[in-house]
């Protein structure tokens, strides 16, 4: 059988600005988490997640980036959140990330992103959430700033048959 993404939430930003979309009460009976961020208007590279409202530093992350003409690559270990690597953006930007075995509650997690501003930034991400706890809530953040109405934030959960 194949595998299914099935929809778990949309969380769009309408009226005012936020700093903070948080998704909780995440059900633990999907294999994994596919993330979808359409993000409008102004932001900057603030951009952030985290996981179960752990704010301690218990991430890590691995970038490269690319703007057409350089290309760069970071690692960073002991941080409070992991970016989302959406760079100085000032038009549409589009994250799309998967948390893999996100309901295991045996091993850390593992983030996939890439984010793409064609404008400005290609980015490619993986994270580390150094936590065996099952992820329950998901927090999409900007450390300086706000998230501007009309951004949408799904989940997806997949379901190995």
């Amino acid at each position: 059988m194949p595998i299914t993404y099935e929809p778990i939430a949309t969380n769009t930003v309408v009226g005012s600005s936020t700093a903070s979309v948080s998704f909780t009460g995440i059900s633990g009976s999907y294999t994994d988490i596919v993330f979808v961020c359409e993000i409008d208007g102004s932001v900057d590279d603030s951009t952030r997640i985290r996981f179960n409202s752990d704010s301690a530093t218990n991430y890590s992350q691995t970038n490269l980036t690319g703007n057409g003409s350089t290309a760069a690559s970071t690692r960073s270990s002991s941080i409070a959140q992991i970016s989302l690597g959406i760079g100085d953006a000032t038009n549409q930007t589009n994250v799309i990330g998967s948390i893999n075995n996100y309901s295991n509650s045996t091993t850390y997690k593992t983030v996939l992103l890439r984010a793409n501003n064609p404008a400005e930034v290609v980015a490619a991400r993986v994270g580390l959430w150094r936590n065996t706890s099952a992820i329950t809530s998901i927090e999409f953040f900007i450390a300086s700033g706000n998230w501007v109405a009309g951004s949408t934030f799904t989940l997806y959960g997949i379901k190995a048959a």
